[in-house]
């Protein structure tokens, strides 16, 4: 996933419009969220059902298709460049597009090959829109209300999330096959695309910006080493309680739900957390849970403990909050949006490596996957005790060079 733009703190000034049509991009902005995270939250939920049970995929081919997924994260940047000064709703409404297409698609495929081909299209346009609401948003926030603007929207994409998997897990439960519910996605895809056509014409595509400093350079040693681990989890995790230990589409499907609501309800305590006893304890705390958890991933034979390792590793995920926090700490406002760019960018190149090395080990034996995913892990823990102590002074840390 490419970085978010610029955040409240930056000097980007909001569009001169009547309140009216303020507030009415607003909500073209949430219904386009709320319809592409429903779109999303299908395919994730789907996902390692539909490549183990319909596709018949391997490991090894599992990962080469997330390798060749992510990798569109990387050339979105080139694509946002290219298409700088563009009008951002019209071009999120072509993204959404070919999400919809990509996801609807799904329920044609006949073969692996063409799971890749659409998989990439889907992807791109993924990619490509991931950074466009927080930017419309922030181009249509009232001054001094941003924040609240951006909270909003991200409330919009966790229930269009949460419905989208209750969705297919009713459909499921009527006894609806997988392949119709991706004509589902891409329908509720296709719909965001026109909500696009709400939002004020207006707002113009910036150019993706990165900054490559000496003194963020644990920033990026830790986005990489996150994007390992988390790419493990994604990619791995839900196939080997599929592939392994034979888990259905409905039991899959509660466990994302399940996830769901511990994240909806936890994310704003981690944070106050994280503002209290800073970024090195919550790190260390994260990364030596999920290193237990890929550890037990690897070696428990119990389902229903594995269904515990799931829902705490996607709970643990939220501590990685403290990863942009850490950059509000070390880095002048002016740097914000360039350096969170620069460590997406290290976290794709985390997310397009670990797959393919996953897929490979997943040859010999599941387990070596995983502990390739503890190493990760682990690895991520000697980097967070060199994060800064809580307290101490910005001034310490964040001067130019």
């Amino acid at each position: 996933m490419i970085a978010p733009n610029p955040s409240p703190e930056s000097s980007r000034s909001t569009l001169g419009v009547a309140e009216s049509v303020r507030r009415r991009g607003l909500l073209f902005v949430g219904m386009a969220v709320a319809l592409a995270s429903f779109a999303l939250a299908i395919q994730v939920g789907l996902n390692a059902n539909f490549l183990y049970e319909e596709i018949h995929v391997t490991g090894l081919r599992i990962g080469l298709l997330e390798m060749v997924r992510e990798s569109c994260g990387i050339v979105a940047f080139a694509v946002l460049a290219l298409l700088a000064g563009f009008p951002e709703p019209r071009v999120g409404s072509a993204m959404l597009v070919l999400l919809a297409v990509g996801l609807g698609s799904y329920a044609f495929v006949p073969s692996y090959g063409w799971v890749m081909a659409t998989s990439v299209i889907w992807s791109q346009g993924l990619h490509v829109w991931m950074p466009l609401p927080n930017s419309m948003t922030l181009s249509l926030a009232e001054p001094g209300r941003a924040g609240f603007r951006l909270g909003q929207i991200t409330a919009a994409a966790s229930v269009g999330f949460g419905a989208g998997i209750l969705v297919a897990f009713g459909l499921a439960e009527l006894g609806v096959r997988m392949r119709p519910m991706y004509l589902v996605a891409g329908s509720a895809a296709a719909l965001a695309a026109a909500a696009c056509f709400g939002i004020p014409r207006g707002i113009k595509t910036p150019g993706p910006r990165l900054v490559v400093r000496r003194r963020y350079r644990l920033y990026y040693l830790l986005c990489f080493l996150d994007g390992c681990r988390k790419q493990i989890f994604l990619c791995f995790a839900g196939f080997l309680l599929v592939s392994v230990h034979g888990v259905k589409l409905r039991s899959q499907l509660l466990l994302w739900v399940t996830c769901q609501v511990i994240g909806y309800f936890g994310s704003p305590r981690v944070g106050r957390l994280i503002d209290r006893i800073g970024e090195r304890r919550i790190l260390t705390f994260y990364f030596t849970c999920v290193t237990g958890v890929f550890l037990g991933y690897a070696f428990v034979p119990s389902r229903d403990v594995l269904f515990a390792f799931f829902i705490a590793d996607s709970a643990f995920s939220m501590c990685g909050t403290a990863l942009p926090t850490y950059v509000n700490r070390i880095a002048p406002s002016s740097e914000h949006t360039p350096t969170l760019s620069m460590g997406v960018a290290m976290n794709h190149i985390g997310a397009v490596t670990m797959p393919l090395v996953g897929g490979l080990l997943w040859r010999y034996h599941y387990r070596w996957t995983f502990l390739v995913g503890a190493l990760a892990a682990a690895l991520s823990i000697l980097a967070a005790r060199r994060v800064p102590r809580h307290g101490a002074l910005p001034s310490q840390y964040g001067k130019p060079e």
